[in-house]
């Protein structure tokens, strides 16, 4: 794994497998979220004792909180089967017509990203998500054949990093939805100890305090690192984590007091350095630093404008005052940046 990527909330795909072990089996033993958490308990308990399937569901929040993991604990408290795709891997609407057609009674449909939905697919799914019937077309051309066929009532549940992308239609077919923020540093610490026992490593107190305040406020990050730094550990010091040795391995992953890593230096630096500290926009601050503006939109911005190293104006992101003491330059004078210290 590259350094760069240590601290991003995006899944990985090699941390896979990995992630299935740690994930909670029951919503009881999901950790953080607590209003959420109430929230969907009490609509499951509806729901089981309704006999009814759950209301279609969406989950938004930065990545890496656990949307996934909430989606299959939804499946696993009613007791039914879940069904998992994304919005970008949805093509056509015959992608979505075995699924559907096979699902059974109260079955998930999960798709992640659903705001990358092509609109030919939201079309398809209005009609099943309202009245749990799908239109097949059965051939093409000018004297093409339509038939309508009813499915079984079912519960999609999506997940997005960006709510605002979403269609209004689309928003409005869901019955229950939920943001997930980012988790405080004592959840983490107890995600983190968590982790440790299922992989089976020494973590002191100390040491779980200094991972979780180093993760972004984020679970998935956290289990990163504290996976990282077992390695370490492992070879540096006897297998015991300790305070001491989490800050050594996360001076060597070139992750710093905030949690952040290269990427997110560069793209403060960026601003600070080639765009008097703004304000530019996301566009040109993507083509200044070779990356993504969505990633650095969905991935980056949300922790730092939280944590009061950025500000997104209606003109583009700003430094702030912060930014410049944490990177070491002289915050100027006259600046909205310098007035933050008044």
């Amino acid at each position: 794994m590259a350094r760069a990527e240590i601290t991003t909330p995006e899944a990985i795909t090699e941390e896979s497998v990995v992630e299935l072990k740690l994930r909670p089996q029951r919503l009881a033993e999901f950790i953080g979220q607590a209003k959420l958490k109430e929230s969907l308990d009490i609509a499951i308990q509806a729901a089981l004792g309704r006999r009814e399937p759950l209301d279609h569901t969406l989950f938004h929040g930065p990545p890496g909180l656990g949307k996934t993991t909430l989606a299959e604990l939804i499946a696993r408290e009613l007791g039914v089967n879940i069904h998992t795709t994304s919005g970008p891997a949805l093509e056509k609407p015959a992608d979505l017509v075995g699924t559907l057609t096979n699902l059974r009674p109260g079955d998930i449909l999960f798709i992640d990203e659903i705001h990358r939905l092509r609109p030919i697919i939201e079309e398809f799914l209005y009609p099943a998500m309202e009245d749990f019937k799908i239109d097949i077309r059965l051939s093409d051309g000018p004297h093409a054949q339509t038939v309508t066929m009813t499915i079984e009532r079912f519960t999609l549940v999506g997940a997005t990093t960006r709510f605002g992308l979403l269609t209004p239609p689309m928003r409005a077919r869901f019955g229950l939805a939920m943001r997930l923020d980012f988790y405080p540093s004592h959840e983490l610490e107890e995600i983190v100890r968590r982790t440790a026992s299922v992989i089976a490593v020494e973590l002191h107190d100390d040491g779980a305090h200094e991972i979780a305040r180093r993760s972004r406020g984020t679970p998935r990050i956290a289990n990163r690192l504290l996976r990282r730094i077992r390695d370490f550990a492992q070879v540096r010091a006897d297998g015991i984590i300790t305070k001491a040795v989490a800050c050594d391995a996360l001076a060597m992953l070139d992750v710093d007091d905030f949690g952040l890593d290269d990427m997110d230096a560069r793209i403060v630096k960026t601003i600070i350095e080639k765009f008097d500290g703004g304000p530019v926009g996301v566009q040109s601050l993507a083509a200044a630093i070779g990356e993504d503006p969505g990633t650095i939109e969905e991935v980056y911005e949300p922790y730092l404008v939280q944590n009061g190293l950025l500000h997104r104006t209606a003109r583009g992101r700003m430094a702030t005052a912060q930014a410049y003491r944490h990177f070491g330059y002289q915050v100027p004078t006259g600046t909205v940046a310098q007035g933050e210290l008044l």
